[in-house]
Parts: structure tokens; C-alpha cells; sequence
């Protein structure tokens, strides 16, 4: 298995830190990066081998890619998605597609989370996909919302879902198991094909529509947060401290 980070994001939102870095790269504690955080996590779990995804400002990325590998003990594999600006993740995801074959654990390039994120997806391995769900938080429009079906597994995911009527929040961590890899490149190439502005979630919601079968894995109450704005900034700052 191997770790994948999905980094290409502009995150415009966060400027002037983003004017010149990716969103990846904002600084969180000290100058300790968001990048930095996932690399930690994934090496700490025992995965070797990265696939970063990268886009806007690639260069930032790939000028720090020898001192992190060799921070975090990790070989890293940059893969480019040169529609980062204009596209949305379903496509920047499609993208690493020939590695899903090998087994993934990938985290979004703008979460901030503690490693016990990765232990809970490993720990719970046997559904071909796993996504990490915050069954905790209150839950308002901006989130990734889940339903379940009677069986437990995922029936919809999207942002646009009445906060409610929602099992949990997916916090962009997930595991995918060799089995799954095929399945989920296609149904990420329909998602982009059919609409490039749509989420790679949306490629989940694909899947699932086909027939797949998702499952999730409940992280209990764990500080976390995705970095979108200067708000998600100053409380990852405070958290990232606490790790």
C-alpha cells in the first residue's frame, strides 16, 4: 500500500499565502506545512511511497520534494494535473489513477488531521473503499455530508444535502483496496467527462450509483479541520500544536 496526498488546489480563499504556494503548503506551526502534516502521518502508519498530485505552483512542491522525502523517509512521485486552475479534484484524482492497483491511502492536500485518522482506516480494512466519516461534529451546508444505506455502506455524498438527514461529515481521508482500482478510475473518468467542476466525491457517488459498494469508518471525536479560509487557518494553527 502507499500514501497519496491530493495537492493541486489554488486555494484562492487563503491568499496572500496562497498568491505564490499551493494550498498544501501553508504553514500551520511554525513551518510545519499542511503537506507536512499528511507526509507525517502516512509515514507514520508505515507507507514508504507517496503520490503527490500537484497543480497550481507545482514548482514549490517539486523544490521541496528531496528535503521531504528525506524528513518523512519517503520516496515521493509527483504526478501533474495541468488543468488545476480550470478543473475541479474528480479529474486531479483520475490522474494518479495507475497507482490505485497497489493499494491507496489518500488524504486530501488541504486537511488537517492527527495520524489516528490513517490508524482508524487501517484498522477497520476489508470494504474495497473506506472513508473516513466524522460522525461527531454539527453539521451545516459547506461539509461533505454522508448517508448510509440499511447495510451501513454509502448511499449519497455531496455538499448539497440537508444537514439534518446526514449520518456524518467525510473529512477527505480514504482507503482503497487493489480491488477497487478499475472500478473507481472509471467512474472518476465518467464524473470529469460528464463535468469537470464536479468533486471526486462525486466520482464516489458514481461508484456507488453503478452498484459499488462503499463503507465508511466513524473517527470519533478527533480535532480536525479542512483549511479553506483564514478561519480554518487559525484553528488548524491551534490544532496542528496539539499533535
Amino acid at each position: 500500500m502507499i500514501g497519496m496526498v491530493l495537492a493541486a488546489g489554488a486555494g484562492r480563499r487563503l491568499r496572500p499565502y496562497t498568491d505564490t504556494l499551493p494550498k498544501a503548503l501553508v504553514p500551520v506551526d511554525g513551518d510545519t506545512t499542511i503537506l507536512d502534516i499528511a507526509l507525517g502521518n502516512l509515514a507514520e502508519v508505515g507507507l514508504t511511497e507517496v503520490v503527490i498530485v500537484v497543480g497550481y505552483r507545482a514548482g514549490a512542491v517539486e523544490e521541496r520534494k528531496r528535503a521531504l522525502e528525506e524528513r518523512y523517509g519517503v520516496s515521493i512521485t509527483l504526478v501533474h494535473n495541468d488543468k488545476a486552475e480550470e478543473w475541479n479534484n474528480a479529474y486531479s484524482m483520475w490522474l494518479a489513477r495507475e497507482h490505485f492497483s497497489r493499494g491507496v491511502l489518500m488524504v486530501n492536500g488541504d486537511t488537517v488531521h492527527p495520524v489516528s485518522i490513517e490508524k482508524t482506516l487501517l484498522s477497520a480494512r476489508g470494504a474495497d473503499i473506506l472513508l473516513a466519516v466524522d460522525n461527531v461534529k454539527t453539521l451545516a451546508d459547506e461539509e461533505m455530508k454522508v448517508t448510509l444505506d440499511e447495510a451501513g455502506h454509502l448511499r449519497s455524498i455531496t455538499k448539497l444535502m440537508d444537514p439534518s438527514t446526514a449520518y456524518g461529515e467525510y473529512i477527505g481521508a480514504t482507503l482503497i483496496e487493489p480491488a477497487a482500482a478499475e472500478p473507481l478510475a472509471d467512474a472518476l473518468k465518467a464524473t470529469w467527462e460528464g463535468d469537470p467542476d464536479l468533486y471526486y466525491e462525486d466520482g464516489y457517488q458514481e461508484l456507488v450509483n453503478r452498484g459499488g459498494r462503499i463503507a465508511v469508518a466513524p473517527i470519533g471525536a478527533v480535532d480536525w479541520v479542512e483549511v479553506d479560509n483564514h478561519d480554518d487557518l487559525a484553528k488548524a494553527r491551534l490544532i496542528a500544536k496539539t499533535y
